[in-house]
């Protein structure tokens, strides 16, 4: 979410912003929107306001969880050992658009940045190397429900690679909520499925001993655990990555943590709501909290 503080707002810059945002009260705008949209509303406050003053508040990814823009005003956000602080010019000072690219940074935060990017840069090379899993199901209950597709993207030096994707006859029904979200009907499954042992010992032998990328792996394990049991397979002991663990811990802003609404926050494009689909998303999504540098160690 992002809030937007202004004064003097010209009519025609305030018909742009009430497109993406709600104006609360006067001058004052709130919504959640990407980062591109984010930015290019900025530009265009600081191209069409002559003469009032902005304020833009924003989640980033720092120990306050969130950033600022300011415009036309003499307060200035300044870095204090990594902590942003709203600085006040003495009298006489004059309002200057602020730069956050060049805002003075103490010696301490400094060193804490550049150490949190070199992490970041090792931590993208440790895991460059991985496979994405998905799993579609019939419902949520881990006892009363089905798998009804396996998905799977090998990723290597960070390019997918190949993808895996097979559904699975079941005996379960198909409530209209699943067909309409997957696109999976019973004929489909029919037609294209094989039996659960088939379909899992197929995808087992594509993941190997890879380590394993999920979103909201607590989910997708229990189903896959489940499966071997029922099975008689050996269950796998891959190194496991939550991505979405990693998400709640660095984008504490965010309405909600389905997947979608990363996608949505990363302007990436989304596509059917199927296994393998999902498995390209989560991998595009782990691509863009690591070129943020804010991807930790999540692994159970």
């Amino acid at each position: 979410m992002i809030v937007i503080t202004l004064t003097d707002c010209p009519p025609k810059l305030r018909g742009d912003l009430t497109k993406w945002l709600c104006e609360i009260n006067t001058g004052v705008y709130v919504g959640q929107v990407s980062a591109r949209v984010r930015e290019a509303l900025w530009t265009r406050i600081c191209e069409h306001l002559k003469t009032g003053r902005a304020t833009m508040v924003y989640p980033a990814a720092n120990e306050q969880g969130m950033a600022f823009h300011v415009w036309h005003s003499t307060w200035e956000p300044v870095d204090f050992d990594g902590i942003t602080l709203m600085r006040h010019p003495l009298a006489g000072a004059t309002a200057v658009p602020y730069d956050d690219k060049n805002n003075l940074k103490s010696k301490a935060s400094i060193r804490r940045m550049v150490k949190r990017k070199n992490a970041a840069r090792r931590q993208l090379r440790t895991f460059s190397d991985y496979t994405v899993i998905d799993l579609e199901t019939t419902g949520l209950d881990i006892e009363q429900d089905a798998i009804i597709e396996f998905g799977a993207l090998r990723v290597r030096h960070n390019v997918p690679e190949k993808g895996f994707s097979q559904l699975v006859r079941t005996d379960r029904p198909l409530s209209p909520d699943i067909i309409e979200l997957t696109g999976i009907t019973p004929e489909t499954m029919l037609k294209e499925g094989t039996e659960l042992k088939s379909a899992l010992t197929a995808f087992l032998k594509f993941i190997g001993k890879d380590r394993l990328l999920i979103y909201n792996a607590h989910f997708d394990m229990g189903f896959l655990m489940h499966a071997c049991q029922t099975c008689g397979i050996e269950a796998p002991t891959n190194t496991c990555v939550d991505v979405m663990k990693t998400a709640k811990q660095q984008w504490r802003f965010s309405p909600n943590y389905k997947l979608e609404t990363l996608a949505t926050f990363f302007d990436l494009p989304q596509q059917a709501h199927r296994a393998l689909d999902d498995c390209e998303l989560t991998h595009q999504v782990y691509q863009k909290l690591n070129e943020n540098g804010i991807q930790q160690n999540q692994e159970h």
